[in-house]
């Protein structure tokens, strides 16, 4: 990532920011992170300048714990490898600490702490009680087998198991992590603490204390989120050209539901390259391609003849109506921006986290196009663990419709909250502002009330 320029910031929250650049040298993406916030809280502090005197803000901006150790484990050649596990459990005022694992060779303490930052406030707007973390590895289990995948799960649960628990930390999966993995990290837990403790992790198989919806959520949570932002506006997803970036979970059913909806979906992408269909992408091809044989988007072309595939280059190249970035941090910058406006884009949902750069959002919001921040817009994740942690509890489980109905009123509360707190505080439609302020406010007042902890 190239270094960044800040804009200024002033008072108090300038301080803070000031003080974030000298303890936490070589982190550009915790530093954008925090910047994101911290330019978006001057008129809550003049509303409540008691929380700037507390020093909330420098209790905010560090975490309360992070944690890095060594993971070793063995592939199928019987060569040892080394890689480096994280968690950083950031916030723990609203509940325990919730956040997923990644597992991708971009991993390390920036990136963790960017998504662990983030997690506090995504959470907080939830509505539910859990508090931010994040964690991960370096490790890339892209062409791995099961047999090393299960290797190196098993070396880190090894190491983090020690601090998880259903009171206290819970992680869920995010990029590089998903069903197979975790159903390995829970094996490892109830193998070393002898206990069946299945609010540990979410994520699960439904056979195994999963919940309905939680592998569509994200993807299904922020384009309910997009809808209610058109929606406001008098308009709808029917007839939209859409692109969505990535082809993991969060996309596929970012696609889903975006298609349900009436949106027509031309386009999408995994790390190799992206596809072009300008008759709509076959939902069933991509899944059986991605989710099922984990295979390369590459194939898509070739068993759809009038489909492309354009390797390498960036897939927001492709002009579209509505963008859902869902792939991974900063993937459009300024230029990017300018590009898809041009060529008529009207609505942006970030179903990743980070996905839109500062000079983008700046950008998007000058050309008045809808502009829903990861925060709010793929909260739909966390909630959904949330409520698998809630069936957990009570060792029940809920059906999908019913589930699926509690994610979309979650999805709307969401929306609600944010579009009311820009307008309390003086900038209507500032989805970016509504949502950093309305998640600081839960925080801070849980915080305050704790005393100086």
């Amino acid at each position: 990532m190239t270094t960044q320029v800040f804009a200024d910031l002033h008072g108090h929250a300038g301080t803070t920011f000031a003080e974030v650049l000298r303890r936490n040298p070589g982190e550009p993406e915790f530093h954008q992170a925090v910047h994101e916030v911290l330019e978006s809280l001057g008129a809550a502090l003049a509303k409540r300048p008691e929380l700037a005197d507390a020093a909330l803000l420098e209790r905010l901006v560090e975490p309360e714990r992070q944690l890095m150790f060594r993971v070793p484990w063995t592939d199928d050649t019987g060569r040892v490898r080394v890689n480096r596990g994280f968690r950083v459990e950031f916030n723990g005022a609203l509940g325990p600490y919730k956040g997923g694992l990644r597992f991708h060779p971009s991993v390390n303490l920036s990136v963790v702490k960017f998504l662990g930052f983030e997690q506090i406030f995504k959470n907080a707007l939830t509505g539910l009680g859990i508090g931010g973390g994040k964690g991960g590895s370096d490790f890339d289990p892209k062409g791995r087998s099961d047999a090393e995948v299960m290797r190196f799960c098993q070396s880190f649960m090894t190491e983090l198991y020690r601090h998880l628990g259903e009171h206290t930390d819970v992680p869920a999966g995010d990029i590089g992590v998903g069903g197979r993995e975790i159903g390995y990290l829970f094996g490892q837990y109830r193998r070393i603490t002898n206990r069946y403790e299945t609010g540990v992790l979410t994520g699960k198989g439904l056979g195994w204390g999963g919940s309905h919806v939680r592998t569509e959520a994200t993807g299904y949570g922020c384009v309910y989120f997009l809808a209610e932002m058109l929606r406001v506006r008098g308009e709808d997803l029917e007839g939209r050209r859409a692109v969505v970036s990535g082809s993991g979970n969060v996309s596929i059913f970012a696609i889903e539901k975006a298609r349900e909806l009436g949106a027509l979906i031309v386009a999408c992408s995994d790390s190799s390259g992206y596809i072009v269909d300008d008759k709509g992408i076959d939902l069933e091809i991509l899944k059986d391609i991605k989710l099922n044989r984990r295979g390369r988007i590459a194939e898509y072309a070739e068993r759809v003849p009038h489909a492309r595939y354009v390797a390498g280059g960036s897939v927001w190249e492709v002009p579209c109506d509505v963008a859902l970035p869902c792939a991974t941090q900063n993937e459009i910058d300024g230029p990017t921006a300018a590009h898809l406006i041009k060529h008529g884009l009207t609505a942006v949902a970030e179903g990743a986290n980070m996905p839109c750069d500062p000079d983008a959002v700046h950008l998007f919001r000058e050309a008045g196009v809808a502009f829903a921040p990861g925060k709010a817009s793929n909260a739909g994740g966390v909630a959904t663990s949330a409520l698998e942690m809630a069936q957990n509890a009570a060792r029940t489980s809920w059906t999908f419709t019913d589930t699926d109905t509690r994610l979309g009123t979650i999805m709307r509360d969401i929306h609600a909250t944010c579009l009311e707190t820009a307008a309390e505080h003086g900038d209507e439609g500032n989805y970016v502002l509504g949502a950093n302020i309305a998640g600081f406010l839960r925080v801070a007042e849980a915080m305050t009330a704790f005393g100086v902890v």
